[in-house]
């Protein structure tokens, strides 16, 4: 994992899953619907390329993050 802006995506997906940590249960929903809302459609891609790709390189709680971010897009 070298591309910079990538590096970029996971931090910030880190600190948004960090600072909803207060939803208890409910932190990956309220993260995904975060990403879904206000992420560019450029940006979901590349994360959701990254976790398809090398999911070993996320959180669990990221990895759950994305993986409902992509169902709510489908929907």
């Amino acid at each position: 994992m070298s591309d910079p802006q990538l590096n970029n995506l996971i931090k910030m997906l880190d600190q948004i899953i960090a600072n909803n940590l207060h939803y208890g249960d409910k932190v990956t929903d309220v993260a995904a619907e975060h990403l879904h809302r206000f992420w560019a459609r450029s940006m979901k891609q590349q994360i959701v390329a990254h976790a398809d790709q090398s999911p070993e390189e996320l959180s669990e709680l990221a990895r759950t993050t994305v993986i409902k971010m992509k169902s709510h897009t489908t929907r």
